[in-house]
């Protein structure tokens, strides 16, 4: 009687490595899969990150801190989409525009000192047109002023986890201790992206006419292809000029960053080129969804003698294009696992592997409730667990 329960342990992570497999894949395809090495590309830094996964694809001095220029502005808006969303503010709101706002350099939106304008006209005219003149008057509606805005900004973005970047103001004008990465830019453009879905679609507008002034937007790459939709240049002289965007083709996105460039020609090829590296050669794919059982368990002293094991949420991964049929997984689990269990109890670990890399490596969950059991089946159990583990 306890043989077969001792050889059903001894068997178990054979088992689990068996039928993940087959949840994969299918079969298994020795083939390697070739990719030649990342473009070059001109500028001081770069970046090239599957949002979904948070998947590094290729970079160059991607943590340098340099000066952000209007890249600063993703920032302004995203905290005034997050005002939006916790309806602090409404689009309709009539925002003043003070003498500040109306007197702020550099590209503009062309506000009236002493006129309100709406927040959802100022949003577009940062996000299109690149106004410093919106971005103040924003951040003083929301804020108060600037300056408080700007704490706002730096308070979000620790908790962004843009660990290399402080802002001075809400526009990108040159200040001597503002800077960010193309890395934390790339966090950002995610948060964008992900957090606010419903004002994504301003950053793929290719135009828009304020005070019968109508402006382009920046990102020529809007022109060129079809497939990006955001999100923000910038360019100072100390600056250089340098883009984020961000493309979508079949299921995989990418973020694609590049800082100091020596054209807005050379901005938009240069992160066309990545984008195009990326698309080609790596894909997005969703390994395991959530509350998907991927193994059964014996449970010991419980009403139930099995429990179901899987994942909270869906599992994603960045591979090379035809690589999901190598991958190999395994779930380790419990050796023993005893009642009660509660739904999300962690009971062990996936770790999905290719080439010998880990790709994924995250705990298990209970996906159902087990109770103990009455006092005859705990005791009963305790005998057979007994013998069970002198093997």
């Amino acid at each position: 009687m306890n043989l077969p329960m001792a050889l059903n342990l001894m068997i178990r992570k054979l088992f689990l490595i068996l039928s993940l497999a087959t949840l994969l894949a299918g079969h298994a395809v020795a083939q390697a899969v070739l990719i030649p090495a990342p473009p070059q590309i001109a500028g001081s830094s770069w970046v090239l990150m599957d949002p979904l996964t948070g998947r590094v694809i290729m970079e160059h001095n991607s943590g340098e801190r340099l000066p952000p220029a209007s890249l600063t502005k993703m920032m302004t808006a995203y905290i005034v989409e997050r005002e939006l969303d916790e309806g602090r503010i409404a689009m309709t709101d009539m925002v003043p525009v003070s003498v500040k706002a109306w007197q702020t350099g550099g590209s503009r939106m062309f506000v009236r000192e002493g006129t309100q304008v709406t927040v959802e006209d100022l949003l577009k005219g940062v996000i299109i047109q690149s106004g410093n003149d919106a971005s103040v008057a924003l951040a003083e509606f929301v804020a108060g002023s600037e300056g408080a805005f700007v704490d706002i900004m730096n308070q979000q973005a620790k908790l962004l986890g843009m660990n290399n970047t402080n802002f001075e103001n809400a526009t990108g004008l040159p200040a001597p201790n503002q800077y960010s990465t193309a890395y934390d830019l790339a966090i950002l453009a995610q948060a964008i992206i992900e957090d606010y879905p419903e004002n994504y679609p301003l950053y793929a507008v290719k135009s828009f006419t304020y005070n019968n002034i109508r402006q382009p937007n920046r990102n020529s790459l809007l022109w060129r292809d079809d497939s990006v939709d955001g999100l923000k240049t910038g360019h100072t002289e100390e600056a250089g000029y340098c883009l984020v965007a961000s493309a979508k083709r079949d299921n995989t996105r990418l973020i694609a960053a590049v800082m100091g460039s020596s054209s807005a020609q050379v901005r938009a090829q240069e992160v066309q080129k990545m984008l195009n590296y990326g698309f080609r050669y790596y894909e997005s794919a969703r390994l395991f969804r959530a509350g998907q059982e991927l193994v059964e368990s014996k449970v010991w002293g419980g009403k139930s003698d099995q429990i179901s094991i899987g994942l909270a949420e869906d599992v994603y991964v960045t591979i090379p294009r035809g690589a999901k049929d190598q991958l190999e997984s395994l779930v380790d689990l419990d050796s023993v696992i005893k009642a009660p269990i509660k739904v999300g109890d962690e009971l062990g670990r996936i770790q999905v592997t290719l080439d010998g890399e880990t790709v994924v490596d995250q705990p298990v969950l209970a996906l159902t409730e087990v109770p103990q059991g009455g006092l005859f089946k705990r005791l009963w159990d305790a005998i057979k667990l007994f013998f069970v583990q002198l093997f």
